[in-house]
């Protein structure tokens, strides 16, 4: 893994870079398979308004994107960190034109800011809008479904029946691609508006939804992220992103537990994989969910404590990396969700320390538990060469 950080400095915005690129496929060609970029761009405030912040973000995309470093790439997909979605949202899909899932979320940035934006940009894929909210990225055999920023368009007043349809209809998506949730879906996120009343809603409805569709503690769930976040739609309470790939043997993807430092999720009714391992003929993706400071038996670890609860994170997530063969010298970007901003002067410095090159990006977001003060989410990438799969 590459990481470099480029400063616009007349821009005020800073953007931090993971390149992947495979040295050898897997019957060792040199330099055969797509590379992968994970960006997390930050801007200060200035004591701007969201229009004058925006534009300068903006402006950094479109010269990161024209950089040496990733001039050729295409965004897959942009998720914005937004201090205030519901009036925000707009200026930013007036501006988006290009073939990419987008999708904004209320989480505001913490270094101040009122958005921040994390892009995931490939090279040498075929990447198509297909119209429906589905960006599709092709290579070598394999579909990448890429479906950001879904909510409900029916003013239901219920988390549980939102929860319900948002799924229904990702299904029915995915039997228009040829695919299905159990054997397909690789990795969810839910945004849940007002977290500690709306989550049980959410959670009931998922498990009974999995349920119907052979997702079960028998089979397997699908890695994942619930937290604290306010859609743009004021009558939405839960939005949701998916990423799901077509192409792939079975074989190739294997689910993360991590049985010394976490038990399994279905034992406090919950219905997600901690992680999932992707293998490809020339490289690794693994997926870690939202992960805290939790213990083997579904316990919160150091309640009251943000820096032994982040250290505790941080050992679970390794525990999590290690089952899949790499390390945070693997991770390509982590998003961090604190529940009190006061933490984060704290958290920040942490971060700075254990991770000077990773892009990572801290965000105010409740999470699940009330006890939780911090929870992260992660992505690595690791060279490798098996013979018996595909190249990415």
């Amino acid at each position: 893994m590459r990481y470099d950080t480029i400063e616009y400095t007349e821009l005020g915005a800073s953007a931090q870079i993971a390149t992947f690129t495979p040295l050898t496929s897997a019957l060792g060609e040199v330099g055969r398979g797509p590379a992968e970029q994970h960006a997390i761009i930050h801007i200060s405030p200035r004591g701007e308004q969201f229009q004058q912040q925006y534009a300068r973000l903006a402006a950094a995309e479109e010269a990161l994107m024209h950089s040496a470093l990733c001039n050729g790439g295409t965004a897959v997909f942009k998720r914005y960190f937004l201090s205030d979605a519901a009036n925000q949202q707009a200026e930013i899909n007036n501006k988006e034109t290009s073939p990419c899932s987008v999708s904004c979320i209320q989480q505001p940035p913490l270094n101040g800011s009122k958005v921040a934006v994390w892009m995931y940009i490939v090279h040498g894929m075929d990447v198509q809008d297909e119209d429906t909210g589905l960006v599709t990225a092709e290579h070598n055999g394999y579909r990448h479904l890429w479906m950001m920023g879904m909510v409900c368009d029916e003013g239901m007043s219920d988390s549980a029946k939102q929860t319900n349809k948002l799924l229904q209809r990702y299904v029915e998506t995915l039997q228009h691609c040829g695919a299905t949730l159990a054997d397909n879906c690789i990795r969810t996120w839910f945004y849940v508006r007002d977290v500690d009343t709306q989550y049980s809603g959410m959670v009931r409805a998922r498990r009974e939804f999995f349920a119907a569709h052979g997702l079960t503690p028998h089979t397997h769930f699908i890695s994942s992220t619930g937290i604290g976040g306010v859609p743009a739609k004021q009558s939405a309470l839960i939005q949701l992103g998916t990423y799901a790939l077509t192409g792939f043997d079975p074989a190739q993807q294997h689910y993360l537990y991590a049985p010394t430092h976490l038990n399994a999720t279905y034992e406090y009714g919950v219905t997600f994989e901690r992680g999932t391992r992707m293998d490809y003929g020339d490289r690794r993706h693994v997926y870690i969910s939202g992960t805290a400071s939790i213990n083997n038996r579904g316990e919160v670890v150091h309640v009251g404590d943000v820096v032994q609860q982040t250290w505790r994170m941080w050992e679970n997530v390794e525990a999590l990396l290690k089952e899949a063969e790499v390390t945070f010298d693997d991770v390509a970007q982590i998003v961090v969700y604190l529940r009190d901003v006061a933490d984060y002067d704290t958290v920040s410095r942490l971060f700075a320390q254990r991770f000077p090159c990773t892009p990572y990006l801290i965000t105010l977001a409740p999470v699940c538990r009330p006890a939780w003060l911090i929870e992260m989410e992660c992505v690595a990438i690791r060279q490798q060469m098996d013979t018996r799969f595909r190249d990415f």
